[in-house]
């Protein structure tokens, strides 16, 4: 029998790299090693026999605590070493696209083939995706921290489709999420939508985790964050405390990130809403009765088991008044012709449906305006769920109006129709013109009369006959 036959069948064939008379062992083969070496105390004369290598390659491995890939050494001779320390500075702006790296160099006076580009900028691309996979997931305990964001989606109407801005606020231990369409991102919008999550929850975490929109802070300076004065006070009334992200890191923000994708790929497809109402009712029912009761791919529980561990370390805010912002807030009038705010709906007049509005509270009052000018006044209701409806906001008195009109028209139409305008003239014009000349005999006019047997004959009478004013004044006589 031959040696290769009795040697024993390793579970990993021979992969050895030579490369300038070192042997270069990949990382399986390292690994394998490690694991005879360490867990079953193989020894190294064994261990190069089943892994064909020579015992000085198994001794130089075994000293190594960690697997180091191969790195090629670097020619100084090439056409790209005068362009090296360019080519690691701006591959990362450029997103280590070797194209744009080779266009750019031609341009600097590189002379070499775009394969050399591709070759150079390879390694560096694999860095920067082992660092992106080596970020360790951050968990924090019930009641610790929320994140917020935005997203944007085009929801399809019946009779069209529009953008709408979706707040989205997941809270980190339990999952469980709770998402706001919006007509903007501003800042009224901002702190109204918090206020709804805070109410949906029954309270809030001791810390939010956010990006860094305008509404939130305005930058930095000298090392601080230049908070947005409004938020800031919104932050110190409802009692937490605001976090930032890293700039341009949205792994730090991963949860909200999720989120947004969920609710794009998992609510919108196949979905058509009346209006911005019906979106809201179908969006709370399928936040109940899908996204809560799902099995979460990450802590694969259900977010509403979850949150009821969660809740328990969250901030009460049970009766506690709302942050009043004297701002003016859009809204879309619904095909109800009703406005909602603060889950309470008002009336505005029903020409205005699919139209937008602005809604200013102040001093216990609900101004509606639609293009600068107020077009609905109401009290503002204290509890929720109601509707106020004034009767003259409907169609139904304009309707009755219209109908009122139409049939006093057809009246005074129908009266008038019969009688053809006539000119009023005096008598005397009449007695003129039958008066006769100087010289002439009067002759009667002839009219009918019935005659025996039914038949009509003419007869003449004079003309005071016919009229008798004439007659009594004399006229109409001989000259």
């Amino acid at each position: 029998m031959s040696t290769e036959m009795e040697r024993p069948a390793a579970t990993i064939g021979a992969e050895v790299t030579l490369c300038e008379e070192v042997p270069m062992v990949r990382r399986e083969r390292w690994e394998e090693m490690r694991r005879l070496w360490v867990a079953e105390r193989v020894p190294i004369a064994e261990i190069a026999r089943r892994l064909d290598l020579d015992r000085k390659t198994v001794r130089r491995c075994l000293r190594d605590t960690a697997w180091q890939p191969y790195h090629r050494p670097a020619r100084p001779d090439t056409l790209l070493t005068p362009h090296a320390e360019y080519l690691r500075e701006r591959a990362e702006q450029v997103d280590y696209s070797a194209q744009i790296l080779f266009q750019e160099l031609r341009q600097r006076g590189y002379q070499g083939s775009y394969e050399t580009v591709k070759l150079f900028v390879r390694p560096l691309r694999a860095l920067r995706l082992a660092a992106e996979r080596a970020l360790i997931r951050f968990e924090t305990p019930p009641g610790r921290q929320s994140q917020i964001d935005w997203g944007q989606a085009r929801v399809s109407f019946r009779h069209t489709s529009a953008v709408r801005h979706v707040f989205v606020l997941p809270l980190g231990f339990s999952r469980r999420s709770y998402y706001q369409p919006c007509l903007n991102e501003a800042l009224p919008q901002f702190l109204e939508a918090h206020e709804r999550a805070f109410e949906y929850f029954g309270g809030h975490t001791r810390e939010h985790l956010y990006d860094r929109p305008r509404t939130v802070c305005q930058g930095t300076a000298e090392g601080r964050i230049l908070w947005n004065s409004t938020f800031r006070c919104f932050a110190d009334y409802w009692g937490f405390e605001p976090r930032l992200c890293q700039p341009y890191r949205a792994q730090t923000k991963g949860k909200v990130e999720s989120g947004v994708k969920y609710f794009r790929r998992n609510f919108l497809p196949g979905r058509t809403f009346v209006d911005d109402v019906d979106l809201d009712e179908q969006l709370r029912q399928w936040m109940t009765e899908i996204a809560d009761q799902r099995i979460h791919g990450t802590t694969h529980e259900r977010p509403i088991d979850r949150f009821v561990e969660e809740h328990r370390h969250l901030v009460d805010t049970a009766g506690h008044p709302s942050f009043r912002l004297e701002a003016r807030q859009p809204r879309v009038v619904a095909a109800d012709y009703l406005v909602s705010f603060e889950t309470n709906r008002y009336s505005v007049p029903f020409t205005l449906i699919g139209q937008a509005v602005e809604v200013l509270r102040g001093a216990g009052r609900l101004l509606i305006f639609h293009r600068g000018t107020v077009v609905a006044e109401h009290p503002e209701l204290s509890g929720k769920y109601q509707l106020r409806i004034l009767p003259e906001h409907g169609p139904g008195a304009i309707a009755r109006t219209a109908r009122r009109v139409r049939s006093s028209r057809r009246a005074m139409s129908s009266a008038s129709t019969p009688f053809a305008e006539v000119e009023v003239r005096d008598l005397a014009v009449y007695d003129t013109l039958l008066r006769p000349a100087p010289g002439d005999t009067e002759i009667a006019a002839p009219h009918p009369i019935a005659a025996p047997g039914g038949a009509e004959r003419l007869v003449h009478e004079p003309a005071s006959a016919r009229n008798p004013s004439s007659a009594l004044t004399g006229r109409g006589a001989s000259s």
